[in-house]
């Protein structure tokens, strides 16, 4: 009931795209670390990347539902390694709600058409969640930013073109000190570290990035000086209901792929799928995906009418990812030994499913935010 006829259209295109541009290049994706620059270019020339960016700026100025749309299937796909979420519906958004008409000019265009990759430089090693502890600091000298520090996790950071920096311009201030700033990764200074190895996700590039001395005009920078955090916060609900929407589309497609496995699989003289342990797990699971499956539709329409808040964003992201490792477990175990080979596709879902609980706010984050809204 959410999705009109053109949205319905627009999946198809991507199933399409996803079926012949990415699923057959992933396994090798997975053992070279990264996916290629040529899927980038391709996903922009289709209009699959920054689609709620305005027409003017190359995007479609379309709704959330079609950058929801793109996220779900790429997770029903098991499309792990392509980062356009990052891109589309973080560092894009950032730059739309609160860049200058420069940087729109300047960057948007180019991120619409795959032509430049974002990154969003958040994390360090000693600030994940909580963002008010980055160390990495912009100075100011006269016309200029100097900066310095690492970041780590960062997802298309062997790829990126730029990075949208998180940095302190007032390490006394505090979240009140925390200042986004466009850094260029061919600037003197930047430096990319090792594509980190992870235990999933193997197609997606996850680098260290150092900042040595880096100089950066002020006009690159995000809105104010000290305006980092509330930035942050505000697209904050809608990343997290990105991470939901392609959690679900991933339960959805394990799923579909292990009923049919279970079908065709025989043990002790009959398929997987006629014991009533079978049948009862899997009914199980597809009650739960079916509910939840609801209430991100629900949470969709909310960001579509701005209306979406944080404490229903973690509880979709929450829930979600944590059904994704227990679909992914559960079905894994269906497959006996073969489930554990990594010829197929049950395996590399399993490894990937982990970081939901993790990225973009832990599973202990989220139940933090959750109950002070509860018992406020």
């Amino acid at each position: 009931m959410y999705f009109s006829e053109e949205h319905d259209m627009f999946r198809e295109a991507v199933r399409r795209f996803i079926a012949t541009e990415i699923t057959p290049y992933h396994r090798q994706w997975e053992k070279e670390g990264l996916v290629s620059r040529e899927v980038w270019l391709k996903a922009g020339s289709a209009g699959f990347l920054c689609s709620n960016v305005p027409a003017e700026f190359g995007g479609a100025g379309a709704d959330f539902k079609y950058n929801a749309i793109f996220t779900e299937e790429l997770g029903r796909a098991g499309a792990t390694g392509p980062g356009f979420s990052v891109h589309s519906d973080m560092a894009a958004t950032y730059i739309t709600n609160f860049g200058s008409a420069q940087q729109k000019a300047k960057w948007l265009p180019r991120m619409a058409s795959g032509e430049a990759i974002a990154a969003i430089g958040l994390t360090e090693p000693g600030a994940g969640s909580d963002l008010k502890a980055i160390k990495t600091s912009a100075v100011r000298d006269g016309d200029d930013y100097v900066i310095n520090g690492q970041k780590v996790y960062i997802s298309n950071g062997q790829l990126c073109d730029i990075v949208i920096l998180a940095c302190k311009t007032d390490p006394a201030a505090g979240a009140r000190g925390m200042t986004f700033i466009i850094v260029e990764a061919d600037r003197p200074g930047f430096e990319r570290g090792r594509n980190l190895e992870k235990l999933g996700l193997k197609a997606q590039d996850t680098s260290e990035l150092f900042f040595t001395d880096v100089r950066v005009p002020v006009s690159n920078r995000i809105g104010n000086e000290g305006q980092g955090f509330a930035i942050a916060m505000h697209n904050l609900s809608e990343e997290r209901l990105s991470i939901a929407v392609s959690a679900i589309g991933a339960c959805e497609g394990i799923l579909a792929y292990t009923i049919e496995y279970t079908k065709e699989r025989k043990v002790f003289g009959q398929s997987v799928a006629e014991f009533q342990n079978t049948r009862f797990k899997i009914a199980e699971m597809c009650a739960q995906v079916q509910a939840l499956r609801v209430f991100v539709d629900r949470c969709i329409e909310l960001a579509v009418e701005k209306q979406l808040d944080p404490t229903t964003a973690a509880m979709a992201k929450m829930l979600c990812g944590e059904l994704q490792c227990k679909v992914a477990d559960e079905c894994l175990q269906f497959y006996g030994g073969y489930g554990y080979m990594m010829e197929y596709q049950i395996a590399h879902a399993y490894l990937d499913a982990r970081i939901r609980r993790i990225a973009g706010g832990s599973s202990e984050v989220m139940r933090e935010i959750i109950s002070r809204k509860v018992f406020a």
